[in-house]
């Protein structure tokens, strides 16, 4: 026969109040709990792919462009706040420039800089100014010569106003350079990549710390698995780290991020085990793997890192796949300082969704995340936040 004591009144009061703290405790991780939203789906004439990592401004209102779209097909310059989208300026392809591949710079005035990565005078690309008014002046056209063919990277802007980049093709060797243009409107070649040991194909651009720039190749001269490297403001390029195509990873495409210890975050679109890896570098040139990909369960923690990474206080690392998650539709990713990767968000899992982040990701001061997708929503694209 089963036996059954009576609760006291102490025991419920107890059982009671274990159970409001338990309540409470869900309640405070619902309202931690990470959040996804599509704030804009690209209808085509408002802009198409967008491709490039956005920006905030003091208000942080979001800025970023468009690869393709716009009243030319040429891609645009846009600005959302809070959902609504407003086309600052559509590309004509000639003289104006066409399909801007990355992502803008914003000075203290308002305006905007960047590069389209084809068009121009000679078809070759061209970097340009945005005023605060919409006013577009081309900055320089590129000739597909030595002074650089196919800007695909973002402009850094130093306190006199010069204007510094990359250019993936063009130079004396054909295999990319590193530019600047003054105030004036001249280009000079700092750095003529010669496709040996010293890389080529820059892609991902340059990330000013103090009088050093930093970037990546996405090649080299001997087995194009890329490099990454260090330059002075005269021009005088360092390699830095040589990738060996292996667990190492291989053919780096992102910008990179520098800490205050001078190391470097970036990531690599091969290699680890195949599928990429995010990877620090100290500044005496040792390279970290800090993840490495693995395509295991159909590639679930993602395939394919593209953009960059960003960093928090706390030194944990956010970025996206351009393949992989749940729906093979690419992932945003949070990793932490122990190597834990969780994905935040996958996706690809209907016709609205995004499909395929081609870029990193930009964090404002409540530690929101937006980025793009290149394809998805209404099928031109979208803007996402995540709140992790």
């Amino acid at each position: 026969m089963r036996t059954t004591m009576n609760q006291t009144p102490v025991s419920r009061a107890l059982r009671m109040s274990l159970f409001a703290a338990l309540l409470s405790l869900a309640a405070s991780s619902s309202l931690r709990a990470q959040t996804y939203t599509v704030l804009y789906r690209f209808t085509g004439p408002d802009g198409a792919s967008p491709y490039g990592t956005l920006i905030l401004d003091a208000n942080e209102n979001v800025y970023g462009m468009t690869r393709d779209g716009g009243a030319h097909n040429s891609g645009t310059v846009f600005e959302l706040t809070g959902k609504n989208v407003r086309v600052l300026y559509s590309f004509g392809d000639s003289p104006d420039g066409a399909h801007p591949m990355r992502g803008l710079t914003l000075d203290s005035q308002g305006n905007l800089y960047g590069t389209t990565a084809f068009g121009g005078s000679a078809g070759s690309g061209t970097a340009f100014k945005l005023g605060a008014t919409g006013t577009d002046t081309i900055l320089y056209s590129f000739t597909g010569a030595a002074d650089g063919d196919q800007p695909q990277s973002g402009l850094v802007l130093d306190a006199l106003r010069n204007l510094y980049g990359t250019t993936v093709m063009g130079g004396v060797s054909n295999c990319g350079t590193v530019f600047r243009i003054n105030r004036s409107g001249a280009e000079s070649v700092l750095h003529s990549f010669g496709c040996a040991a010293d890389g080529q194909f820059p892609y991902s651009g340059l990330t000013r710390v103090s009088n050093l720039f930093y970037g990546t190749t996405g090649g080299d001269g001997f087995k194009s698995y890329g490099t990454v490297f260090k330059m002075t403001l005269t021009g005088r390029e360092t390699v830095f780290y040589r990738f060996k195509g292996g667990t190492d990873g291989a053919q780096p495409m992102s910008p990179l991020i520098v800490d205050a210890e001078d190391n470097v975050y970036g990531t690599t679109y091969l290699g680890g085990l195949g599928k990429g890896t995010v990877f620090k570098v100290d500044k005496f040139g040792s390279e970290t793997v800090l993840y490495r990909f693995t395509g295991v369960d159909g590639g679930a923690d993602g395939e394919n890192p593209l953009g960059g990474v960003v960093r928090d206080a706390s030194g944990n690392l956010y970025g996206t796949t351009e393949n992989g998650g749940a729906y093979n539709g690419g992932t945003v990713f949070k990793l932490e300082p122990n190597g834990h990767e969780t994905v935040l968000h996958s996706f690809g899992s209907g016709p609205t969704e995004g499909h395929y982040p081609e870029n990193g990701l930009v964090r404002d001061s409540r530690g929101n995340l937006y980025g793009t997708t290149y394809l998805g929503g209404a099928g031109f694209g979208i803007v996402f936040e995540i709140t992790p």
